[in-house]
């Protein structure tokens, strides 16, 4: 496989045992996350294999981008969990482990014996951590949901979007967010288990996740009630912070506070109008009068390549970014220079795919991606045989069509 480095057993969380049972983004992005500190993690699938691993085909076999994004360090155990066979796997599972992540239905955890009651019966250490979209509580309890939910409810679609024309950020930000909270609560759940002896429930949803990422605005409107309405890349608490079209593209400007103003007012000229008008003394009254200063950003962005918008800014210390195609991204020079995509091979692909590493460096070292995504059971003997289950038990197990 075309991994840089080579597979390591070390890490922060090396020894610890985690099983993911997860699906979608919200539980098995959380086991990744811990697999990437050195956890073994064990992803247990259905059979024919679960929903996500299917998304944005990218082989013959339709496995796909977010199976590449989330399934790397991982182990691949198949498993119909809630026959009875099943739950005896998963029992022994949950005493050999530290960790069960499982971003599932209440009810369905407990047809596979995984809510934490039992759970904990079987083992008094275990974390369990579960992701739902609104947790147990509550008239919205019983439903289920996705990123955009999240996004819808917590007002972040009504902002994003216009008048009439809400708009869903593409990037699933409050999966992901949600993902790395439970994996921030799994970390403090570890250290206080080493200090009690005793494990615990981390949860996590995916409303409280988009009311947390989008809070600044609800704190707003809960004391002000201003009832902003949604202006699309234009920001409303500075100027000029927008995206502005270039000759041969757009690039966003995102200026706020009084000193990248100077320096903005110096750079596009007549700097004593800019800074002297009380009208532009403070990042909220600029917003709240962009329409001219707006439009003298337009007026010199479009004079002038994307190349140098970004050029000129950088010289006069301003935040200046290209809005690029995904292959832009994927060839700009500072991405390669941050060596923060990896090339990951995977059985099937025309190419090696460019996977996220971990998001943060460790001074000290570990952590990261050491090898592929499992392919579908991979490691179902070898997972079974460390649980204790003979080669004939394992044998007669898939026989009857339990893995």
């Amino acid at each position: 496989m075309a991994i840089a480095r080579p597979e390591s057993a070390g890490g922060v969380l090396a020894g610890v045992r985690v099983l993911d049972y997860g699906r979608y983004v919200a539980g098995p992005y959380c086991a990744t996350l811990l697999g990437y500190l050195g956890a073994e993690v064990i992803r247990v699938e259905k059979r024919d294999g679960s929903e996500d691993r299917y998304i944005a085909p990218l082989n013959a076999a339709g496995e796909g981008a977010v199976l590449l994004q989330t399934g790397c360090n991982k182990k691949s155990l198949t498993l119909e969990p809630t026959t009875p066979e099943g739950r005896a796997v998963t029992a022994r599972l949950v005493r050999s482990a530290d960790v069960v992540v499982a971003n599932l239905p209440a009810a369905t955890l407990q047809a596979m014996g995984l809510d934490h009651e039992t759970a904990t019966a079987l083992n008094p250490r275990i974390i369990l951590a579960t992701q739902t979209a609104f947790g147990e509580r509550g008239p919205y309890a019983a439903r289920g949901g996705f990123d955009g939910i999240g996004q819808a409810l917590s007002g972040a679609m009504y902002m994003t979007g216009t008048p009439g024309a809400p708009a869903k950020a593409a990037a699933p930000y409050v999966d992901f967010s949600t993902a790395v909270l439970s994996a921030f609560g799994v970390l403090a759940a570890l250290i206080q288990r080493g200090q009690t002896g005793r494990g615990q429930r981390v949860e996590a949803t995916l409303l409280g996740t988009a009311l947390a990422v989008f809070n600044s605005h609800l704190v707003e409107q809960s004391v002000l009630a201003v009832n902003r309405v949604g202006t699309g890349n234009r920001v409303q608490t500075s100027a000029p912070s927008d995206v502005f079209a270039t000759r041969d593209g757009h690039v966003l400007l995102h200026v706020v506070g009084n000193g990248l103003f100077r320096r903005w007012a110096r750079l596009v000229g007549d700097e004593e109008r800019w800074t002297r008008d009380p009208l532009y003394q403070s990042d909220q009254s600029r917003a709240d009068h962009a329409d001219a200063i707006l439009a003298r950003a337009r007026e010199w962005c479009a004079a002038r390549t994307t190349a140098e918008v970004v050029a000129e800014c950088e010289r006069a210390g301003l935040p200046a970014g290209a809005v690029q195609t995904l292959q832009q991204a994927l060839d700009d020079p500072q991405v390669a220079a941050m060596g923060f995509l990896r090339q990951v091979d995977y059985p099937g692909l025309p190419r090696p795919a460019a996977v996220a590493d971990l998001p943060v460096r460790l001074s000290a070292g570990g952590g990261g991606i050491t090898r592929r995504p499992p392919t579908l059971g991979e490691h179902t003997d070898e997972v079974l045989g460390s649980i204790g289950y003979s080669t004939a038990e394992i044998a007669d197990l898939r026989a009857r069509r339990i893995v």
